[in-house]
Order: structure tokens, then sequence, then C-alpha cells
């Protein structure tokens, strides 16, 4: 019983550090990536498609992407689409192709940028901490209708503790990482 609470648990964990993971890769860092157009979405033959579903994201060089439409008539919806995401970007039209050119970064940018980072880590942290509590709240109920030891739930809470342990270091290290891409010029 315990161990399947445990296994839940660390399953939990995983997806509130992988959340984090994701948004973080949705922040410009003033290199060019793929993740930066995840969020896009294009109103194509009356339904709002995601951009991987109508075209080819690929990064052309470190400051431009280039978006390749699987259907000529999609180059008009893909740029609206681009623009509408509010990422500050401004896509280009070239030929059967849209170019994307990442700006580079200002100074208070990457601060308001780095601000919104460890906003996102804290949150995955709070998830994290808040999914220990869950299940040391759960070894306490089970404890009394398993019937199972003191000494089991005991361990079970350290065990949880120390998967909590882990997932806030593996968010801190993803902030870190995140905050040298965007202060780095």
């Amino acid at each position: 019983m315990i161990k399947t609470i445990l296994k839940d648990a660390e399953d939990r964990m995983h997806k509130a550090s992988e959340v984090v993971r994701q948004e973080l890769a949705k922040i410009r860092t003033g290199k060019a990536t793929t993740a930066l157009l995840d969020g896009v979405k294009v109103e194509y033959y009356g339904s709002a498609m995601a951009l991987s579903h109508v075209a080819n994201v690929g990064v052309s060089d470190i400051h431009s992407l280039t978006v390749q439409p699987f259907d000529k008539g999609a180059l008009d919806p893909i740029m609206k689409g681009i623009q509408a995401a509010n990422l500050g970007l401004n896509p280009i039209k070239d030929a059967d192709v849209i170019r994307v050119p990442i700006p580079p970064l200002n100074e208070e940018r990457r601060r308001e940028l780095v601000k919104l980072t460890k906003k996102f880590g804290e949150e995955g942290k709070i998830a994290i901490r808040n999914i220990r509590r869950d299940v040391i709240e759960h070894l306490k109920k089970s404890e009394k209708a398993e019937h199972f030891s003191e000494d089991e739930r005991k361990r079970g809470e350290a065990e949880v503790q120390k998967m909590t342990d882990k997932g806030i270091k593996d968010i801190d290290a993803l902030l870190t990482q995140k905050e040298k891409e965007i202060m780095e010029v």
C-alpha cells in the first residue's frame, strides 16, 4: 500500500517539474528555439490549430526561425497567428517560407523575464510541497485504515520528503540554467 502511494507521489512531482520545464521553454532568451512557437494557434479552415499541425518550424540560425507551411494557402493565417500570440515577434513572408527574426533582449526585458522564470519556479515548488502534504495526510489516514505500523508510516514520510527535496532541487537547477540563458548577451 505504501509503495503505491509513494509511486503516485513521485509521478505527480515529476509532472509538476515537467510543467515548469515546459513553461520555461516558452520564455524567449534572445536565441532562436522552436519551443518559442509551441503555443501559437493558427486559424485555418475555420478552426484553431497548433502551428506544428500546419507547418514545419525550424531554426535557420541563432537569431531566426523559419516556418514552412504544408499548404501555401496557410501563409497569411500563420503570420496572423504568430502576431496574435503576443510574443514580440514580427514574421516576414519570404516566398513560400515565413522568416521569424528573434530580436535581441534589452537589459530591462531580461530582468522581467528572470522574474517570470522565478514565478514559474515558485509555482512548481508550491505544487510539489502540496503533493507532499497530501501524501503525508494520505499516509496518516491509511495507517489507521490499513493497520500498518507507525514506523512504516514514518519511513514513508521520510521517503516523500526525499522526493520533495529532489523535485525542488530539479526545479532550482532548471531556473538557474534558464536565468543564465536569459542574462547571456
